[in-house]
């Protein structure tokens, strides 16, 4: 599948995926979510990626939906918003989840929306100064989707995910990272450049350890005491049968860097 709204590429087991409608802030149309999920099943089906990097290209992050790809001439039937995000923005939030790799958000300039939502879906966000982030549902009527109803109490507090949600103040990066929200605010010439090691870093650790770390971290959140506790004996019994934890053995007793294979 030829791309036209996003870019993407391998490289040294990092897969970077960028947003690239630059005009529209890489707003969401139905063609870029179709050429985003191709992609995702691109990076889940390649043996030599090891970690996903989203970024967006030119100033902005995602302004989430682009409003004129669902625009309806007057007396027409408003569009079933709820059809759209089945089909769309549900399967790519649990898809970024799911993926067994780390996933690392490097936010440039805006994420608003669906946008701000996708960014908090991946494991680590790293944001540029100038970034900021917009629960806009707001100022339309709407209700905060992709996941923001459920990941905005979990980073903030009730408190604060209510007034994110029903006020869409912005929140800058560096207030982001204060309240929780992210892992770290970067100057914006540093975003890609830090984020890019970050991601290779993760790539070169052992990667079917990080993926049941994701897991495990992600059950956490509804899970009882006794059903985490159960669930980490069973995915370190898993994690104790990979290559790479005999590997990890190995290089500690031979006192050299380990050469993780993700396996």
């Amino acid at each position: 599948m030829s791309y036209a709204s996003i870019l993407f590429e391998v490289a040294d087991g990092v897969a970077t995926l960028t947003l690239n409608r630059p005009d529209k802030l890489n707003s969401f149309t139905s063609a870029m979510h179709a050429e985003v999920r191709d992609a995702l099943s691109r990076v889940k089906d390649d043996e030599s990626v090891r970690c996903l990097l989203l970024t967006g290209a030119g100033r902005g992050f995602c302004a989430g939906q682009d409003l004129s790809d669902r625009a309806v001439a007057p007396g027409q039937e408003m569009p079933d918003l709820g059809q759209s995000i089945e089909a769309n923005y549900n399967p790519l939030v649990r898809t970024l989840r799911a993926l067994e790799m780390p996933v690392v958000a490097a936010v440039n300039g805006v994420a608003a929306g669906a946008g701000a939502n996708i960014a908090f879906a991946c494991d680590l966000v790293l944001a540029g100064r100038s970034a900021s982030f917009i629960q806009a549902f707001c100022k339309l009527g709407l209700v905060p989707d992709s996941g923001g109803t459920w990941f905005l109490p979990r980073l903030v507090g009730t408190q604060r995910a209510m007034a994110l949600a029903m006020l869409g103040e912005k929140v800058t990066a560096e207030e982001a990272e204060r309240l929780g929200m992210i892992h770290k605010a970067v100057d914006d010439a540093e975003l890609m450049p830090a984020a890019t090691a970050l991601a290779r870093t993760l790539a070169a650790q052992p990667t079917r350890g990080l993926a049941l770390i994701k897991k495990a971290i992600h059950a956490s959140t509804t899970n009882t005491l006794d059903e985490q506790l159960d669930l980490e004996r069973d995915l370190q019994r898993a994690a104790g049968r990979t290559a790479d934890y005999r590997e990890g053995v190995a290089a500690f007793l031979e006192k050299r860097a380990p050469r993780f294979e993700g396996k």
